[in-house]
């Protein structure tokens, strides 16, 4: 199973020049507790299913497993989630070695945006784009699973 390392920022600036690609993406959770979450995703033409365990005691690093489904299975298994969907707009950035993904949410959860880069490993160096606020890694609330159960319009 892969290991999934990566770092969470908000975004306190425009990224938008800087972006290569973007994507919509709705998702939603067959189950989402402390151990474990079992995700159901869309993304233009492809869907996925994956599988990610909790993250290390930094919240950098957690195991992943994502398997491309066709999208009519997605859909479908959308049907069966926790109430509580994610709707948003991935934006891809490349920097360097990496790839900045930045996520602009909808419904529930308009007006958060969070950045994210994936790392070959905890000790792997990357440098901040301007537009990269405060750090977030390893703050639950902030977890898209997360975030189906406590949408953004509800935090004060």
């Amino acid at each position: 199973m892969k290991q999934e390392i990566e770092r969470k920022f908000l975004v306190k600036g425009d990224f938008d020049k800087a972006v290569d690609r973007r994507s919509r993406m709705i998702q939603g959770y067959l189950c989402a507790d402390e151990e474990r979450t079992v995700r159901v995703r869309i993304c233009g033409e492809t869907g996925y299913l994956t599988i990610k365990s909790a993250a290390n005691e930094r919240g950098w690093s957690r195991y992943e497993f994502e398997l491309p489904i066709p999208r009519n299975d997605a859909g479908e298994l959308l049907k069966l989630c926790r109430p509580g969907t994610i709707d948003k707009v991935r934006h891809w950035i490349p920097a360097g070695n990496h790839t900045w993904e930045v996520d602009v949410f909808g419904g529930d959860n308009e007006g958060l945006i969070v950045a994210e880069i994936e790392l070959a490993s905890e000790e792997d160096t990357f440098d901040l784009p301007d537009w990269v606020g405060e750090e977030v890694t390893g703050d639950p609330k902030y977890y898209n699973a997360m975030l189906s159960k406590q949408p953004f319009n509800q935090w004060k």
